[in-house]
This record gives structure tokens, C-alpha cells and sequence, in this order.
């Protein structure tokens, strides 16, 4: 029965749990994409996210508090500085999950989780590919080419 459950509790005590998802964390605003299980993933993602959001708003108390609760100072600078800047207009959502299969040895589920405004290939505001155009347009700046005087030797054929 799940009575009162309200969170994944990974199978661990709340100090090693709470130590493990401050180091993910830690590791996710570093590196932007870490590779976890599918469950740690969905417990990292409840605890980021508002982390987050904290650091929209760049005051001393905020910087306290998610100091409190991932314990590393470059992570919040990083958190602060970096991250926040980009995640200024998102209403939330700011951690993608995907997922990756089964892991060979256990056969665990693994999932990668990623800052949804660090990846350039799913971001659509990020740079936008040319439109191709189909139809012949004359380039004023295009170096014309010159003609290469291409020579041939002929053969002589001396039967003698």
C-alpha cells in the first residue's frame, strides 16, 4: 500500500537520499545532461525544478536557501549566473527526460536527463535552420570562375 507516500524513496535512508539527489543535482547544472535510472531521474527532475525557479529571482535569500540544499557554491554561482539567464521566460518544465532502454548488466530502465534550453537540437527557439529556395537567383558577390585552357597530348602512333 502507498498510504501518505508522497515521493520515491529510492530504496534508501532520507540523509543518503537527500545526499545522492544534491550530488545529481550538483552534476546536472554542470554538466547539463547526466545519465541516471528512470527512477532516480523522475525523483532528480521534483527536485531541481524548484531549485530552479529560486533562481530566477537572484537575491541573497534565495542564494541561501538553494545553497542549504545542494551544498556546493559553484553549482549555485553556475545556477545563478548561467542557468537562470537562460531559463528567465520558461514558466517551468526546465528538465527533459528521455529514455534510453535497459541497462545491460541489471537490466534497470536508464534515462537521460537534460536542462531542456542547454540542447540545440530539440530547443525550437535555438538557431533555425535557411529555408531553402527553389527558385534561381543570380549572386552579385560570387567570384566568377575562369576558364582552365585544358591541353591534350595526342598520340603518336609510330609504327615503324
Amino acid at each position: 500500500m502507498r498510504h501518505g507516500k508522497k515521493f520515491n524513496h529510492l530504496g534508501r535512508k532520507t540523509a543518503h537520499r537527500k545526499s545522492m539527489l544534491a550530488n545529481m543535482a550538483c552534476s546536472l547544472i554542470e554538466h547539463k545532461r547526466i545519465n541516471t535510472t528512470e527512477a532516480k531521474a523522475k525523483a532528480l527532475r521534483q527536485y531541481v525544478e524548484p531549485l530552479i525557479t529560486k533562481s530566477k529571482s537572484d537575491t541573497t535569500h534565495n542564494r541561501r536557501i538553494v545553497f542549504s540544499i545542494l551544498k556546493n557554491k559553484l553549482a549555485v554561482t553556475e545556477l545563478f549566473k548561467e542557468v537562470a539567464v537562460k531559463v528567465a521566460d520558461r514558466p517551468g518544465g526546465y528538465v527533459r527526460i528521455i529514455k534510453l532502454g535497459n541497462r545491460q548488466g541489471d537490466n534497470a530502465e536508464m534515462a537521460m536527463v537534460e536542462l531542456v534550453d542547454y540542447n540545440e537540437i530539440y530547443n525550437p527557439n535555438g538557431a533555425k535552420k535557411k529555408k531553402a529556395t527553389r527558385r534561381g537567383r543570380k549572386k552579385a558577390d560570387a567570384p566568377v570562375a575562369e576558364a582552365v585552357e585544358v591541353t591534350t597530348v595526342e598520340e603518336t602512333n609510330t609504327e615503324a
